[in-house]
């Protein structure tokens, strides 16, 4: 079975176990997505949606992130990690969004790329779910570690690995295929012990030892 057949039975598959299957960050608009996608850079998206409950409530425009008090708004995401660095890139992403694009987030790979601290995995998380247009795949670090034992990719810089994806798998799915990675990475093919005996992939899966 070839690389293209077999992503549809992945997808086939993973479908059927998780039918619901969306980004686990909480939002209600595409500026609430960017914010909530930058924070969760090396952050858990349980973190970062407790963060966020209280954040959307104060902040509800680009104008009040990019007006926010610098200290204060390091303070109110700090459990995050790497706060500083994230405050400040949400501070100039929602300045720029409100000189250039009207407050607006906008909808195109080219634009959102050139916001302060938006990398491509960012951007196609705000252009798939934000707006439902699928210009990639976003690949964390889920994506990337299923997508390399399944024999998707043999690459390790997310960029490459995306590359590969978008080759193998439909363009209809291109969103989907992310969430549905994400969430057997979470649940079943693990970093540390991927539970291979119980995986509904194994027979598609060269890393379980019982790849047909």
């Amino acid at each position: 079975m070839d690389n293209r057949k077999r992503v549809r039975e992945i997808i086939r598959l993973l479908r059927g176990k998780y039918p619901k299957a969306t980004t686990a960050l909480r939002y209600k608009n595409p500026l609430e997505l960017l914010v909530s996608t930058m924070l969760s850079a090396q952050c858990t998206d349980e973190r970062v949606n407790l963060v966020t409950e209280k954040l959307f409530k104060k902040y509800r425009t680009a104008e009040d992130y990019a007006n926010a008090d610098l200290k204060e708004f390091e303070r109110e995401i700090r459990s995050t990690g790497f706060y500083r660095n994230k405050a400040k890139n949400i501070k100039n992403c929602c300045r720029i969004l409100v000189e250039r694009f009207n407050s607006r987030v906008p909808k195109t790979m080219d634009e959102l790329l050139h916001l302060p601290g938006v990398a491509r995995k960012t951007a196609n998380i705000v252009l798939g779910h934000g707006y439902g247009i699928a210009e990639g795949i976003a690949v964390d670090t889920h994506v990337r570690r299923v997508a390399q034992r399944l024999g998707l990719s043999d690459n390790k810089d997310p960029n490459k690995i995306e590359g590969d994806l978008m080759e193998i798998v439909p363009r209809k799915s291109w969103i989907e295929i992310s969430d549905l990675l994400i969430l057997h990475g979470r649940e079943t093919c693990t970093a540390r012990k991927p539970k291979c005996n119980e995986c509904i992939l194994n027979r598609l899966c060269p890393s379980s030892g019982r790849f047909d």
